[in-house]
């Protein structure tokens, strides 16, 4: 017997629309008891056809997407047709010479819970979803045949595999990984730890917004916090900064920044590193008075969902808060958010919150988001997760 999935009356407009989500509650039944991962058939009440997806029993996404079409074959040739789509968009979209990218950004690319960055010759892969675990072989072996790397490394080590009723994996896939992988980004060079560093070992989706902050570098004082291993202070410095503070809660990924600076035969003696809590560096940086001509903060998550966002947005308005009291007259604030749970509206709302909170005029000159290499899918716009403003204090 085909297994299926029978949506319920009225529950298929998002997947007509091309949403590749389909929530328990609009199921209506199952048929041909499918397992974890297993393709399955998604029919509207009424019994049309509707594409095929991948079934998860124990998410709240009960299934996702492969494709609209029905006469479909979920396997090997349709996966090599999604990833060279993908591959061309990169080519395309990313300098040759630069050897950091994603390769495969999940929903996006047509690929739910498919991720793979590529360092030089090594690809990171994730798979998120029973779907993607499902198919783990025979990814893998495309993403080989197709970039022509010779190393292949798994990091699901991410708790929304514990969502899919999987269990966290790490390690190699093919080949044998290095302790670290040099990358070019931009004419500027960075190490990437890919067997322990912070997601895939870089911050892949930053690219663009590096660039862009780094033009207003020339001649500042610059605060990085939340730096990791320092791109941003790298670019920075890199751009003219004249000294560049970076705070991180990690000593190792600290020590890490400081050999990227040595990496691009920067001047270390510009470049002053802070082990602690952001939170507090930043008010003993106002209590002692301290004040900066460029203030960068890129904290990590924290609204993985829309449910958590009351308290997230707190969080973002308290670091922005700070940042605006220690920005002088024009200054420059780069503020992200990476959270799903805060949308751009919202992002926008607590920064002119926080700016009036901390008795300053200021004015947006830019807004970010996340690179070409991690495409958003006009149907999916849960995709859009990187929010950025650029803003200067005037007054």
């Amino acid at each position: 017997m085909r297994k299926t999935l029978i949506l319920k009356p009225g529950r298929d407009k998002s997947v007509r629309a091309g949403h590749p989500w389909i929530f328990s509650g609009a199921v209506l039944r199952e048929e041909g008891e499918p397992g974890l991962g297993e393709t399955v058939l998604v029919r509207a009440s009424e019994g049309e056809a509707l594409g095929w997806a991948a079934y998860s029993p124990h998410s709240s996404i009960r299934a996702r997407m492969w494709t609209r079409s029905a006469d479909a074959t979920i396997g090997g040739d349709f996966f090599r047709e999604r990833m060279e789509q993908a591959l061309r968009l990169r080519r395309a979209a990313i300098p040759a010479q630069d050897t950091g990218m994603r390769l495969l950004h999940a929903e996006s690319d047509g690929l739910p819970g498919v991720v793979a960055d590529r360092y030089g010759d090594v690809v990171v892969m994730q798979f998120l979803t029973a779907g993607a675990e499902a198919w783990r072989e025979t990814l893998v072996d495309l993403v080989v045949e197709l970039t022509g790397v010779r190393t292949v490394y798994e990091r699901s080590d991410v708790d929304v595999r514990k969502l899919e009723g999987l269990p966290e994996r790490v390690g190699e896939l093919r080949g044998e990984a290095p302790e670290r992988v040099e990358i070019t980004e931009s004419g500027l060079r960075f190490w990437v730890d890919v067997r322990k560093g912070q997601k895939t070992g870089f911050y892949l989706d930053q690219r663009l917004n590096r660039q862009r902050v780094g033009e207003w570098m020339r001649g500042r004082r610059v605060l990085n916090c939340f730096c990791y291993t320092g791109a941003f202070s790298v670019y920075a410095l890199a751009r003219g900064a004249e000294a560049v503070l970076s705070v991180d809660s990690s000593a190792e990924a600290l020590a890490q920044a400081q050999e990227q600076i040595s990496l691009n035969n920067l001047d270390a003696d510009r470049a002053e590193w802070v082990a602690g809590d952001v939170f507090q560096m930043l008010r003993k940086l106002r209590d002692r008075g301290e004040s900066f001509d460029a203030v960068i903060l890129d904290p990590p998550k924290f609204a993985p969902t829309a449910a958590q966002a009351e308290k997230a947005a707190r969080g973002y308005k308290d670091i922005n808060l700070l940042g605006f009291k220690l920005l002088r007259p024009g200054g420059v604030l780069a503020t992200f958010s990476c959270s799903g749970g805060i949308s751009a509206d919202l992002f926008q709302k607590i920064i002119a919150g926080a700016a009036a909170d901390a008795g300053v005029r200021a004015s947006m000159v830019g807004t970010m988001t996340q690179g070409p290499d991690h495409p958003v899918g006009l149907e999916f716009p849960e995709g859009a997760y990187l929010k950025g403003l650029l803003c200067v204090r005037t007054e």
